[in-house]
């Protein structure tokens, strides 16, 4: 059945204050991962008190913000903006967050917190891993509730009409409304790419990555496994995900940034599996609090 996607994506207001389901998302995918990393905590897989594991958190959490929209600024928008708008660095609330830069903003934070707190950097990544997918997933769910990164035409039973992808027509919402009603839109459903991608990076991801990590494994495993998941994943979604408008495809009619930035994921992936045959395994040991 074919879905007309107009969610209101604020959530609610706080007097002059809206707050936007994407937000909300970026929250919860937070609060998860520190209440699972907690749980785990517990069970002695890192060794640091729960108060440096929230320190870790926080660390990551701005990681997230920063590395995020420091990357898609430099990666999908014209470089104008460094001399014309510099404080559209700040405008999240415009849209605009790349997977990869929050990656490195995470992988930033783990490094210094490693070395403050003397814990091998791998091991923290291990550690935090398999927490990331919950925020991914309710990330593409925030996508989804905002009508944006919409995928292709399809004639599939589960396609979407995205409002937001026919301005070109001059319509309003309601008189948008009455087309679809009418079956007039049926020809500009598009795949969900965000809720592919939920599935795939959020569901998924998290279930094997989970699974994967509930006894201890060498190190570099499971930085290995989901760098190798996300990678591949993300390749194959683009293939039916629209590129950013301001980028269009790189080459050969289909090679999209989101392909190229997976790319060196997929090939860090199989390196640090390959690594992991010989590494050591982190013993099990109580977190103090």
């Amino acid at each position: 059945m074919i879905f007309f996607d107009d969610i209101n994506p604020l959530a609610f207001s706080l007097g002059p204050v809206g707050v936007h389901w994407y937000g909300l998302m970026y929250l919860g995918g937070f609060l998860g991962g520190w209440w699972l990393g907690n749980h785990r905590l517990k069970q002695g897989r890192l060794p640091v008190s729960e108060q440096a594991f929230s320190d870790l958190a926080f660390y990551c959490m701005l990681g997230v913000i920063a590395g995020g929209r420091l990357w898609y600024m430099l990666s999908y928008v014209s470089p104008d903006w460094i001399w014309h708008d510099p404080l559209a660095l700040f405008k999240v609330w415009d849209g605009g967050m790349s997977f990869h830069g929050g990656l490195l903003g995470v992988l930033a934070a783990g490094w210094w917190w490693s070395r403050r707190n003397k814990v091998h950097f791998f091991d923290t990544i291990d550690f935090v891993a398999p927490l990331v997918p919950i925020g991914l997933g309710l990330g593409r769910i925030g996508n989804f509730i905002n009508g944006e990164l919409w995928g292709k035409y399809t004639n599939a039973d589960w396609g979407v009409i995205y409002p937001r992808a026919l301005e070109s027509l001059g319509k309003s919402i309601a008189e948008l409304h009455q087309m679809f009603a009418a079956g007039q839109l049926n020809r500009e459903a598009r795949h969900p790419s965000e809720l592919y991608e939920f599935a795939l990076e959020g569901v998924v991801m998290f279930s094997v990555l989970w699974l994967y990590s509930r006894k201890p494994r060498p190190r570099y495993a499971v930085s290995g496994l989901f760098a190798l998941l996300y990678g591949v994943f993300r390749f194959v979604v683009e293939f039916v995900r629209i590129p950013d408008a301001q980028l269009g495809y790189l080459a050969w009619g289909w090679l999209t940034m989101g392909q190229v930035q997976s790319i060196p994921l997929i090939v860090v992936g199989l390196v640090l599996l390959w690594m992991s045959r010989r590494a050591p395994t982190l013993a099990a040991a109580k977190a103090t609090s």
